[in-house]
C-alpha cells in the first residue's frame, strides 16, 4: 500500500487502481521481480552497506540470542494463548485484528518477564529467560571491556532492566524514552560517547529510532522485538552509522517455541521483500491472514 500511494502521488496511474495493484502483488507467487522492474526506473535507492559510498565502514553482524522461558512464563503465555483461539474465528479482517493486538503484546510482556505482563516490581533474573539471557550476554561484553545500547518498545521495564545491568557491568548506565527531555537527550549521547562513559545505555525504541549517534556502542541488543524490521533497522544504526570504527554485533534476544521465534522467522522473509518493495508495517499482513494462516502462526507451539 505504501508502495502504491508513493508512486500514485509520484505518477498517477504507473501501478493502476489500489485493488487492481493488490490482486496483482497477490498473484506474484514467484517473486516481485515482475514488479521491480516496473518500479526501477522511479527508485534511486543508496545502502550505507555500498562500499562505493562508505568504503570504510565496519562489518555488522546479527547473532539471534535464544531465550527458554521458565515454567511460570510458559504458563502465563499457554492461558493468553487459550485466549486468542476463540479471537481468531472473528471472521471481520479488521475487527480481529482490533482483538489480537492487545493479547500479541501480552504475550511480548510475558517474554520479557512475568512481572511486566503482571504490573508487579518483582523483577527477579531467575524468574525470565530472557533476564538471565540478558545477564549472560551482557557480562560477556562487560569482561570484554565493551559498550552496548539496548532496545525495548516498553518503557515501563526500562528502569528493571537498568538495575539487572548496573549489577553485571557494576555501574549505573544511561536511560532514554519519550519522557526524557529534548534539552537532555544530548546530554546523555555526549555521557555515552565518551570513552570513559557509562557502559551501557537503554532506550525506547520510538524514541531513539532516529537522530542519535552512539558509536561508541559495539553491541546492540533488541529486548523485545517491535517486528518492524524498518524500526528495528533505524534503531541499531544508532551505533551503526558513519563514525563507527568497530565490527557491530547485533543481539536479537529471541524466547524460543514462543511468537517472537516465529515472527523472526516471517520478518526473514520481510526483510528480503522489503529489500525489493519497501513494504509497511506488521498490521498490514495480519490483516491480510486468514484465521487458518493466524493460528498456525500463533497459536501453535
Amino acid at each position: 500500500n505504501e508502495l502504491w500511494s508513493l508512486l500514485e502521488f509520484l505518477n498517477p496511474g504507473l501501478l493502476g487502481g489500489r485493488k487492481s495493484f493488490e490482486a496483482f502483488t497477490r498473484s506474484l507467487e514467484r517473486g516481485y521481480a515482475p514488479l521491480r522492474r516496473l518500479v526501477r526506473p522511479f527508485i534511486l535507492r543508496r545502502m550505507k552497506t555500498d562500499p562505493a559510498l562508505v568504503p570504510d565502514l565496519p562489518d555488522k553482524t546479527e547473532i539471534p540470542a535464544y531465550c527458554p522461558l521458565t515454567p511460570e512464563q510458559a504458563a502465563l503465555y499457554q492461558t493468553q494463548i487459550d485466549t486468542l483461539h476463540a479471537m481468531l474465528d472473528e471472521p471481520d479482517p479488521a475487527a480481529r485484528l482490533m482483538l489480537i493486538l492487545p493479547v500479541l503484546a501480552r504475550l511480548k510482556q510475558i517474554c520479557n518477564h512475568p512481572a511486566q505482563f503482571q504490573g508487579t516490581d518483582d523483577y527477579a533474573p531467575e524468574r525470565s529467560g530472557k533476564f538471565l539471557r540478558l545477564q549472560e550476554l551482557c557480562a560477556s561484553i562487560a569482561a570484554r571491556q565493551e559498550k552496548a545500547i539496548l532496545f525495548t518498545q516498553f518503557r515501563s521495564i526500562i528502569p528493571h532492566l537498568h538495575d539487572l545491568l548496573s549489577g553485571v557491568f557494576g555501574r549505573s548506565g544511561l536511560t532514554l524514552h519519550g519522557g526524557t527531555p529534548i534539552p537532555e537527550r544530548q546530554g546523555i549521547v555526549t555521557a555515552f560517547q565518551k570513552e570513559s562513559g557509562p557502559p551501557f545505555c537503554i532506550l525506547s525504541l520510538k524514541a531513539a529510532g532516529t537522530g542519535l549517534t552512539l558509536t561508541q556502542a559495539s553491541h546492540v541488543i533488541h529486548v523485545d522485538r517491535w517486528w518492524n524490521p524498518a524500526v528495528e533497522n533505524q534503531a541499531t544504526d544508532r551505533a551503526y552509522r558513519i563514525g563507527q570504527h568497530r565490527n557491530v554485533l547485533v543481539h536479537r534476544l529471541i524466547c524460543r517455541g514462543t511468537i517472537e521465534d516465529r515472527i523472526d522467522a516471517m520478518l526473514t522473509e520481510k526483510r528480503r521483500m522489503a529489500d525489493d518493495l519497501f513494504s509497511g508495517g506488521p498490521e498490514q499482513w495480519l490483516m491480510n491472514m486468514s484465521a487458518e494462516e493466524l493460528k498456525d502462526v500463533l497459536c501453535k507451539s
